[in-house]
């Protein structure tokens, strides 16, 4: 009896303690608390140091009163810019939170925008009041434009391009006899001729940024001569598990993509792609997948670098 007591014993304490490592293993693949991910580039234009926080997918999601939570980390990071890379709205959530995080960033720092899908999903009269939102606290969009940007005496040429899907808010389409969108099957040629008039009116011998929402065009971004590409839209593949799998799925990658989050570098370019702050709008839980904060602190090149 005693023997078989024991066996019974060992086989709670088993299980409980099977039951502890599975409540722990959730408490974390299921934490869904901002995180600041910080990257480090070298740049053989930069004298000075210059700090970007790269905002993207926040979808109107709640953090904390007023967003405190999200602009308290900005200002604990002290950025020299702003640039938010898309569905800083979202098509569907109100746009509440939205406002209250612009309002609570667009006094302090200088900040550029960029339209993702979700801003483009909710329909023209939402979209333009969105636009009208950011005109209100003095946020440049910036839709095919390049703009020069003076930071700390350093000169960084900012380019930013509309999302794919801005054809669905454009009024002056055209459509065929039966009414249908012409734009619509000509949105991926119309974005890459945005990417590459760009690329053509940026001044040369500048650090040149490209902040675009989507990441699967690396191979197209790669063509033209930008330094820095910083995109968002994948939300980090939703579920990840860290050191093996780098997302599971992402809309326009598919299955295992390539480009989910993280820091991508070609021969003369670094993609930079956030995992984003949407929480409550996703469809499924992120798992092992933090909302982040990005941070890039572009610093001199040195000899020491290439090794």
């Amino acid at each position: 009896m005693n023997s078989k007591k024991q066996f019974f014993t060992r086989k709670r304490i088993i299980l409980l303690a099977a039951a502890v490592v599975l409540l722990i293993l959730a408490i974390f693949a299921f934490d869904t608390s901002l995180m600041v991910r910080k990257y480090s580039i070298e740049a053989e234009e930069i004298e000075t140091p210059i700090r970007i926080a790269l905002v993207t997918d926040l979808h109107s999601c709640y953090y904390g009163e007023n967003q405190s939570d999200l602009i308290d980390a900005i200002d604990a990071e002290n950025p020299d810019v702003i640039l938010l890379g898309g569905d800083i709205f979202d098509d569907v959530k109100e746009d509440t939170n939205t406002e209250l995080f612009l309002a609570g960033i667009a006094d302090k720092y200088p900040c550029y925008y960029v339209t993702g899908n979700h801003e483009c999903w909710g329909g023209k009269y939402r979209f333009d009041n969105q636009m009208a939102i950011l005109e209100k606290y003095n946020i440049p969009v910036l839709s095919g434009e390049v703009v020069t940007l003076d930071v700390k005496g350093e000169i960084i040429s900012l380019c930013g391009v509309d999302d794919p899907d801005v054809y669905m808010v454009n009024t002056d389409l055209e459509t065929d006899p039966e009414g249908y969108i012409l734009a619509q099957t000509n949105k991926e040629d119309t974005f890459l001729s945005q990417i590459a008039a760009v690329s053509e009116t940026t001044p040369e011998d500048t650090y040149t940024i490209l902040l675009s929402h989507r990441p699967e065009y690396y191979e197209a971004y790669t063509g033209h001569d930008f330094d820095l590409v910083l995109c968002g839209h994948a939300h980090g593949g939703q579920w990840r598990i860290p050191g093996i799998l780098n997302g599971l799925y992402v809309p326009h990658q598919g299955i295992f993509p390539k480009y989910a989050g993280g820091r991508y570098d070609s021969e003369d370019m670094t993609m930079i792609v956030s995992r984003g702050l949407a929480k409550e709008t996703t469809r499924i839980p992120r798992i092992f997948n933090r909302p982040e904060l990005v941070v890039i602190e572009l610093r001199m090149f040195t000899y020491e670098d290439e090794d």
